[in-house]
């Protein structure tokens, strides 16, 4: 199969290699899975010589998606034949999903249904607009299925957790129905997956970053007199990743292990090398961390990158998506059990930027960070209760390790706003300080 994929690669949204220049990418592994379409994994080189990375793209011959899509689905001509991305053709979904009900195999390619489910058939089906990373499909209300782009060797906990949710019966996910596994080289991998699809759902960013609006366009009033009130919200999402938490203690068990304080430490490093104002903190920094370490914690499975935008709403209850865990990692460190505060510290640093996001750019003065403060505070203090009444613990009596764990989450935002947004970077390092000064006393 000789096609362009390094020039299409470039192209695509998901493909995270933009800041490296690519040498070479071929065509690893072809698997036919009928005669006009093919499962391809592309072995990516690069001309810095470091690590390879691996993508996976449907290739569809002859029969182009509608002209929408022709533009970015159009990957090139390999002997006579046009070969395109079949996500974006319908016909190419449908067979996709039907391969899952199935049960195929095909070369090392495994579709695997869920026991007891039973998946959609010919329906309509549409590309998803909002991912960056990994390409969704929604298959009219009833559906969605996840191809992950870039795949690493292990088991993916996306596909892993939800298993383990899904069939102890959580409300607080989407159902999953299938998967698409593979191997390579003696190691499983984690290809795709089918969910229920969360109809009428809004997601909790969006939500949030409403509710800060609307206080500051308020002049002065507090929070719980503001139409956009989140706090019931906030409170209700609390008691969801407690119930989460709670199932997958059940399913995957606990032990006891220290803070993984030497991670965060190699972690404010590296930070430090990127934001020099680091440094003058640092050593404060580690002090907490120290402070975690002093004694063993609880450790289970989490989520292990939550934060709002991976929250839905829908009309019921609040379902929990995306258990990829930290991008960039290898898989066997998302599958690593860490403590539930992981999880927590990952929100309440999401209220901070829900708050202090739609203020970038503009004049900041004492009365509108007091109110955006007001506002978190709110949010956070609702978020742990909820989280207390279904768990039996609250968050907050683990202070020095909840701090510790925010953090982590606020020196790696340091460095990610440093490198991708400067606009943002004062939210995390104004952060820093605030929770310096809280465990001051």
């Amino acid at each position: 199969m000789k096609l362009p994929f390094a020039e299409w690669l470039t192209h695509q949204r998901w493909y995270g290699g933009r800041h490296r220049t690519i040498a070479s990418a071929e065509a690893m592994v072809v698997t036919p899975l009928r005669d006009d379409l093919d499962h391809v994994i592309l072995d990516v080189s690069f001309t810095d010589g470091g690590e390879h990375e691996l993508y996976q793209v449907i290739v569809g011959w002859d029969h182009a998606p509608v002209d929408e899509f022709e533009s970015v689905a159009t990957i090139g001509a390999d002997g006579g034949r046009i070969a395109f991305d079949a996500l974006f053709d319908e016909q190419a979904d449908q067979f996709l999903l039907k391969l899952i009900a199935d049960g195929a195999s095909l070369g090392d390619l495994r579709f695997v249904p869920e026991p007891d489910v039973m998946l959609p058939s010919d329906i309509s089906a549409r590309v998803a607009d909002a991912e960056q990373s990994n390409t969704s499909v929604i298959f009219s209300r009833a559906a969605i299925f996840k191809l992950y782009r870039r795949i690493r060797p292990g088991i993916n906990p996306d596909v892993e957790l939800n298993r383990v949710l899904g069939r102890a019966g959580c409300p607080n996910v989407a159902k999953l129905l299938g998967a698409i596994e593979g191997s390579q080289d003696g190691q499983p991998l984690s290809l795709g997956m089918v969910t229920t699809f969360a109809e009428n759902a809004a997601e909790g960013w969006a939500m949030a970053t409403a509710s800060a609006r609307d206080l500051f366009a308020e002049g002065d009033l507090h929070p719980e007199e503001v139409g956009g009130d989140f706090a019931a919200e906030s409170h209700r999402l609390g008691e969801a990743v407690a119930n989460v938490h709670q199932v997958l203690a059940r399913e995957l068990g606990t032990s006891a292990e220290t803070a993984p304080t030497r991670a965060m430490t190699e972690r404010l490093s590296a930070a430090t090398d990127v934001v020099p104002e680091l440094a003058e903190v640092a050593d404060a920094v580690r002090d907490r961390y120290e402070a975690a370490a002093a004694e063993r914690v609880s450790v289970q499975r989490v989520h292990g990158d939550l934060h709002l935008g991976q929250a839905l709403r829908t009309p019921e209850t609040w379902l929990l998506i995306d258990f990829e865990g930290e991008p960039g990692q290898p898989m066997p460190a998302r599958r690593r059990p860490d403590s539930v505060l992981r999880d927590v510290a990952g929100v309440l640093r999401s209220y901070e930027y829900a708050a202090f996001q739609p203020l970038v750019g503009e004049p900041l003065d004492e009365q509108l960070t007091f109110r955006a403060r007001e506002w978190i505070d709110r949010n956070e203090n609702a978020f742990c209760a909820g989280y207390a009444d279904v768990a039996g613990f609250d968050p907050r009596d683990q202070m020095p390790l909840l701090a510790a764990y925010e953090l982590d989450k606020a020196v790696y935002e340091a460095a990610y706003e440093a490198k991708h947004r400067p606009s943002w970077s004062w939210i995390p390092r104004q952060s820093i300080e605030r929770l310096l000064a809280m465990s001051r006393g």
